[in-house]
């Protein structure tokens, strides 16, 4: 027998031999379609809407709800197929925006991490064609509750293109759910602090603040010039851009003082922009009337952090979204920081904080769920439990927002019933049979 054969069953028994291991850490597969109607009874029904149904029923079929009711009072059972869900809790699927969810796998690893591209201004960059579905981070995120992403890229100044996936698919191409809904740009800031986490140091002022102002300025003046031009050299940068004068696309501004937000929303407003949302907004309660007025919403960035400044009341990242809530304006909430991509999980606990600083139940669902579709223009599809819409929903022991009780045992994603496993679980599971013993 020669070497070469002697290699390639070598070869062969250590594949076999690594297979349980190897298939121990795969991605659950994506569920097939809905292929039958199916009428869940009994549970509690949250829809986001402010309205709760006790008792309830929900029926769906090829991936759209078709009712919502009381299960007393409603006969329209005969065509279903009966799922028995008493005494569970039925909430909308959550979306977490502005994450690199699935762009970034272990921080401390740079070849895992793709969300930021070489070079300041990126308006064509696009996040989604980077998004990977086979992260091990998803099912974690998606146990939770978490059934939505708007997956976003990093740095610069401007970052590029998100784009909104749901996460259950074998690609980018299948996890679409809106490509490419808006361009990112972080806003320079008027002051700056110095130092770093561990010995931070005073506030100055941003000496490039006007360079780089006027460098968007430049950048958002040739767009306009390249949309009023007939006939052009195809320039992928300022053709990016084009959906910001038409409203396809909106644009996100990332950036916290209260002097900057204005800065801002007024210079887009100047340079022909339909559509703005606030990214951050850690002061944007000073300026709700601001707000209101030019038609922007803004995305809280996790309120379980410090208050931005000395001064600050300790408990006003708490208070955010009761504050905005009160004002009147659209908001919603995210998980940017430190570890962000495994930390959307805990986007359900960020909304339960609020409850406790003056948000209502109901009201803190919607900050993760329909607010979240309308802030990213998807709430005709999705965000609440209405009939029409994708049957995108999750079936709970209990208060999803309580850390407690939180225990997601159903979800579904356009009506098709998602595999809930992930490495942890399967971790906890090996480890808890080995202790047991």
């Amino acid at each position: 027998m020669s070497k070469t054969t002697n290699s390639l069953k070598t070869c062969i028994l250590a594949l076999m031999a690594a297979w349980p291991a190897l298939s121990f850490g795969q991605v659950p597969s994506p569920a097939p379609a809905q292929s039958k109607p199916l009428l869940l009874v009994g549970a509690t029904i949250h829809t986001a809407t402010g309205r709760v149904v006790e008792n309830g029923l929900m029926g769906f079929e090829n991936g759209r709800l078709t009712v919502i009711a009381d299960a007393i009072q409603t006969s329209e059972k005969a065509k279903y197929e009966i799922v028995d869900v008493t005494g569970k809790h039925i909430y909308p699927g959550l979306i977490v925006p502005n994450t690199t969810l699935g762009l970034s796998e272990i921080e401390a690893v740079r070849a895992t991490l793709d969300f930021r591209e070489v070079g300041a201004v990126n308006p064509h960059v696009r996040a989604l064609i980077a998004y990977n579905t086979d992260s091990d981070i998803t099912p974690t995120v998606r146990s939770n509750g978490v059934l939505m992403a708007q997956v976003t890229p990093r740095g610069g100044l401007v970052s590029g293109q998100s784009s909104i996936v749901q996460l259950d698919a074998w690609n980018w191409e299948d996890a679409t759910y809106k490509a490419d809904d808006g361009i990112h740009i972080n806003w320079p800031a008027s002051f700056r602090r110095t130092g770093w986490w561990a010995e931070p140091g005073g506030v100055e002022q941003n000496k490039v603040h006007d360079k780089n102002v006027a460098e968007l300025s430049q950048l958002f003046d040739d767009a306009i010039s390249y949309k009023n031009q007939k006939e052009v050299v195809k320039n992928l940068k300022l053709a990016a851009m084009q959906g910001l004068f038409d409203g396809s696309k909106t644009l996100f501004v990332h950036t916290d003082a209260a002097k900057d937000i204005m800065e801002a929303v007024r210079f887009a407003k100047g340079k022909q922009v339909k559509k703005i949302v606030l990214v951050g907004g850690s002061q944007s309660y000073q300026i709700t009337d601001f707000l209101k007025d030019n038609k922007v919403a803004v995305v809280i960035n996790r309120m379980h952090r410090l208050p931005e400044s000395d001064d600050e009341d300790v408990y006003l990242p708490y208070k955010l979204p009761s504050l905005l809530q009160k004002a009147g304006v659209l908001y919603c909430i995210d998980m940017e920081g430190n570890q962000e991509a495994s930390e959307a999980r805990n986007l359900p606990f960020q909304a339960g904080t609020a409850t406790a600083f003056g948000l209502e139940k109901e009201e803190a669902l919607a900050a993760i769920s329909l607010n979240t579709a309308k802030v990213l223009g998807i709430d005709a599809r999705v965000g609440s439990l209405e009939a029409g819409k994708d049957a995108t929903f999750l079936v709970c022991d209990g208060d999803l927002l309580d850390v407690r009780t939180n225990n997601v045992v159903q979800a579904y994603i356009q009506g098709r019933q998602i595999d809930l496993s992930n490495k942890q679980k399967a971790l906890f599971k090996k480890f808890s049979d080995k202790y047991a013993k």
